[in-house]
This record gives C-alpha cells, sequence and structure tokens, in this order.
C-alpha cells in the first residue's frame, strides 16, 4: 500500500495531466466547449511532467496549447460564417499542402535546435511528435475532421517513446489517445453539416 502511495506521489503531475487529457479527448470528440478548459489544465501540468523528462520541445508545446485553447474556445463558439457556432468541415487540397510544408519546416527546425543546444536524448521522435500535434490542434480549433487522423500518427508514436522512457501512465494516455481519434473520427463524420457538405459534392 505504501508502495502505490508513494509512486502516486512521486508521480502527481503525470497521473492529474493523464486524467484531465483523457477528460479534454472525450469532451473533444463530443464538441463539448469545456474541451478547451480541460486542454488548458492538462498543458498547465504536462509543463512540469515533460520539463522533467529533458522533453523540451513537447514542454515548449504545452505553452502553444495554451494559446490555441483560449483561441480554440473562441473559435468554437464564434468561428462560424454568421460568428455563431463552427460546424465541422473538410480540409481542402490547398489546406493539405500548406500544413504539409509547415510540418516539414517545423520538424526540421526543432530537430536542429534539440540535437545541437539540448540534452534530449530523442530529439528526432520528439521533434516529430511536437509538428504534429500543433498541426493537429489549430485543425481541431478550427473543427477540420482530419485533424483526428493526424492525431493517430501522432498518439502512436508518442506511446512508444514514452514507453522507452519510462512514462508509463503517459503511455496509458497516449494510448488511449490514439483508440478514442479512431473513435472521434468516425464519430464527427456523423456530423449533419459535413454530410450535407459531402452530398453537395457528389
Amino acid at each position: 500500500m505504501h508502495v502505490i502511495l508513494d509512486w502516486v506521489l512521486s508521480n502527481k503531475l503525470e497521473i492529474g495531466g493523464a486524467l484531465f487529457g483523457l477528460i479534454y479527448i472525450w469532451f473533444s470528440i463530443r464538441q463539448n466547449i469545456y474541451t478547451w478548459p480541460a486542454g488548458i489544465l492538462t498543458a498547465l501540468l504536462y509543463c512540469g511532467v515533460f520539463f522533467e523528462a529533458k522533453l523540451y520541445a513537447s514542454m515548449s508545446l504545452q505553452g502553444y496549447y495554451l494559446m490555441i485553447s483560449v483561441y480554440g474556445w473562441y473559435s468554437w463558439t464564434k468561428g462560424g460564417e454568421k460568428h455563431d457556432r463552427l460546424s465541422v468541415s473538410r480540409s481542402s487540397k490547398g489546406l493539405w499542402l500548406n500544413l504539409g510544408l509547415l510540418n516539414l519546416v517545423l520538424l526540421g527546425s526543432m530537430y536542429v535546435f534539440l540535437s545541437r543546444y539540448t540534452d534530449s536524448p530523442t530529439p528526432l521522435a520528439d521533434a516529430f511528435i511536437t509538428a504534429l500535434s500543433i498541426i493537429a490542434t489549430w485543425m481541431l480549433a478550427r473543427k477540420k475532421l482530419e485533424h483526428w487522423l493526424i492525431w493517430i500518427v501522432g498518439d502512436l508514436t508518442a506511446t512508444v517513446l514514452y514507453l522507452y522512457l519510462g512514462l508509463y501512465p503517459t503511455v496509458f494516455l497516449f494510448f488511449v489517445y490514439a483508440i478514442m481519434a479512431v473513435v472521434g473520427y468516425y464519430e464527427w463524420r456523423k456530423e449533419p453539416d459535413l454530410i450535407a457538405s459531402r452530398s453537395n459534392t457528389v
């Protein structure tokens, strides 16, 4: 019992981040506005977790999450065509091209920085996950359906990385994230506005 209690106390930030992370992803599947307050709390807790693990790109990502959560909160409530509720939509080919180029720039610049100027044990994996997460979170804030597909790739990669680093509560969290991202993708595909727009393009 004492061993379990000691483990919980020594990993309280990580466990708290994992719990709020699950709440965050559940709210996002349901398109509930509480996605964003939960995201803010998750980001604050994981700043501490990733600093201790020397995952500096992932730590800096939490600062981005804080900012994008404020934007997403506004976007979901006032980001529609008439400054009303934002609807789910698909990403255009032009948007995919722009996001793909941005991903390469983010990946390359973060890898160079991490490998040269920090003691990160896994600079490439850290940069890869961070670049995908930046793009996917922006797409979530704009309710782009395909952001779930990016999360699946990023979350599975993160699961392997955190297992290697011994961050076991976070391993569990990101594996569940990947499963819930699959669920989220199929749930968002049922959105009436998305079905209607798909029908109009046939």
